[in-house]
């Protein structure tokens, strides 16, 4: 899909969240066709099994997704997550890195579509999610 007209220039994309920072996220590459985000894999990301939390990847999903709907919207309006669905595919063990590729599937003037697939450090897809975010303008 070609970037949205309107889209902010990359120079408006904010820095990462403190929750993003937390969990380790770093933000690879950010643009209005595509944005890759990487995370590594820690004990303190880990469920009781030993592998990456559901909770730990879903993150990782929202925020790629987050920074793809807010690069497609024009300054001065923002977006939230209406919806996300993840299918799990395949763990991910402690010690791996997990990459999250987002693409958006439509950037309409009032919802965002976009899919997230995440890939272990092998190639393999470990989930593949998709979410919906609703543009809005922001009020305190």
């Amino acid at each position: 899909m070609e970037g949205r007209e309107g889209a902010r220039p990359l120079s408006a994309m904010p820095g990462q969240s403190a929750f993003a920072a937390l969990c380790g996220i770093e933000m690879v590459e950010v643009g209005p066709d595509r944005v890759v985000c990487r995370m590594a894999v820690t004990e303190r990301l880990g469920n009781r099994n030993g592998v990456l939390h559901g909770g730990a990847l879903m993150t990782l999903a929202d925020n790629a997704a987050g920074g793809a709907a807010f690069i497609n919207i024009p300054e001065g309006r923002s977006n939230v997550t209406l919806e996300a669905k993840t299918n799990f595919l395949r763990a991910v063990e402690v010690g791996d890195t997990l990459t999250a590729t987002c693409v958006p599937l439509h950037a309409g003037t009032t919802t965002i579509v976009l899919q997230v697939t995440m890939t272990r450090s092998d190639g393999k897809v470990a989930a593949v999610t998709t979410q919906t975010h609703l543009v809005l303008d922001w009020r305190e």
